[in-house]
């Protein structure tokens, strides 16, 4: 199983917004694009994966600290290994600092029979085929029609985009790892093509 956090944007505000016109068009509204202050907000979601299926995606509230991640664990990812791996032969992928907090571990130790802690580099998305289920669910919110308007629209809009990746998808991520350590290690840690 592999993990991660994606925070999605309300609204894009990196001030490149492109718009078309003809010059005589310069002041019409049509052709003026609007600015918002702050971005309009964002949502912070946690979700795991493996060959199998999808987990599910919670939303987090604050920044993901120690106590948040503790809660994740405990509800979310124990038992769905405990479900997905019934003999203790699965691997579950941690790597952000506040994985590394010692409540965090306590509990990985607490349960280490169950499944097995697969250690990490830290920012390594290269390496973590969730980065792009990430990228699948941000596309698929761009092609709304309308965009969402507020914050209870986006985390629905999050939800639903994340409930419709196709299995082939993820299972195609999986089966890449072999070629995405390969490629990792030829270029000695350095930008590979994943």
């Amino acid at each position: 199983m592999w993990s991660d956090e994606s925070r999605f944007q309300l609204h894009h505000a990196d001030g490149r917004v492109r718009i078309w016109r003809k010059q005589h068009e310069s002041m019409q509204p049509t052709c003026m694009s609007t600015t918002l202050q702050a971005g309009g907000g964002s949502v912070m979601v946690w979700g795991m994966f493996s060959w199998h299926d999808l987990g599910s995606l919670i939303c987090v509230e604050q920044r993901l600290n120690s106590t948040t991640y503790l809660s994740i664990i405990a509800d979310q990812v124990h038992p769905i290994m405990l479900m997905a791996y019934p003999n203790g032969d699965g691997f579950f992928q941690n790597n952000a600092p506040c994985h590394g907090a010692h409540i965090v571990q306590e509990l990985f130790q607490e349960h280490e029979g169950d499944f097995t802690l697969l250690r990490w580099p830290p920012q390594s998305p290269d390496l973590n085929p969730i980065e792009h289920l990430g990228g699948e669910v941000k596309r698929a919110i761009r092609q709304l029609v309308p965009q969402p308007s507020n914050l209870t629209e986006l985390d629905s809009a999050i939800h639903q985009a994340w409930c419709q990746i196709p299995h082939i998808t993820f299972q195609h991520l999986v089966e890449s790892m072999p070629r995405r350590i390969i490629a990792v290690l030829k270029a000695k840690g350095g930008p590979t093509k994943y």
